[in-house]
């Protein structure tokens, strides 16, 4: 795996996101086993709630195309933080829930910091179908 093309793929996503309340743009790429990558960014919304995060569109994107958990090898999400971003906790809920548990998860920023996470270091007892 390409990590390098993956967070460029990540700022690409970048491109298409509409904020024009926070200016805040968030990009993802999200890769499959068979190297198809799905963009996805954030959307705001006059009606705050109705706003989704740049990770969430990625992932949603990939199942709207026919993509299955055990498809996904890994996600990157870019931001122009001081640090590498961080996935709001929705995010992390969606996150925990679609993506197995060996898919790599890369954190970074626009000066290229890298943190290479997993779910379960982004939400640690997480709340899941074993739970219902």
């Amino acid at each position: 795996m390409d990590k390098q093309k993956l967070i460029k793929e990540a700022i690409k996503a970048m491109d298409n996101a509409y904020v024009p309340y926070s200016k805040f743009k968030v990009g993802a790429a999200l890769l499959t086993k068979d190297g198809t990558i799905y963009h996805g960014a954030n959307i705001e919304n006059a009606a705050y709630g109705s706003a989704m995060c740049g990770e969430r569109n990625a992932i949603y994107n990939a199942y709207n195309h026919g993509v299955k958990k055990d498809d996904i090898v890994a996600l990157a999400i870019v931001g122009n933080t001081a640090k590498p971003i961080s996935p709001c906790g929705s995010c992390r809920q969606v996150i925990s829930e679609l993506l197995p548990k060996e898919a790599l998860i890369i954190l970074t920023n626009m000066k290229g910091d890298i943190l290479e996470v997993n779910k379960e270091d982004l939400l640690p007892f997480a709340f899941d179908d074993s739970d219902l």
